[in-house]
């Protein structure tokens, strides 16, 4: 199963397993990652916001014209940010490397 590392606000790193084919944003909540996914991964919001280690980003299959809109709602928006349900783990992304921004938009308050 490939790895991914998740590199939380206060630059804690997080390693977890996971399946092929399962999202981030999936993954994240699987394994008790503070990403909040309001919208439960339809991209219809942008809470799910992730920033991909820059060596990490150009492996990724590219971002849609709708999650490029969605990334407009995003706070802390970089060059490498993605939606994490969007984001499909493989085999090939074993070892991914991703970073929650430092803030986010919560939609659940």
């Amino acid at each position: 199963m490939p790895n991914v590392i998740f590199v939380e606000q206060n630059g804690k790193r997080k390693e977890v397993n996971a399946e092929a084919g399962t999202t981030l944003l999936q993954i994240a909540h699987n394994n008790a990652i503070d990403i909040e996914g309001a919208c439960e991964g339809v991209m219809a919001c942008s809470t799910c916001h992730l920033i991909v280690d820059t060596e990490w980003y150009d492996k990724l299959k590219p971002a849609s014209e709708e999650e490029y809109d969605m990334l407009d709602l995003a706070y802390g928006l970089t060059r490498t940010s993605r939606l994490g349900c969007q984001i499909i783990l493989t085999k090939d992304l074993d070892g991914l490397v991703v970073r929650l921004p430092a803030e986010t938009r919560n939609m659940m308050f």
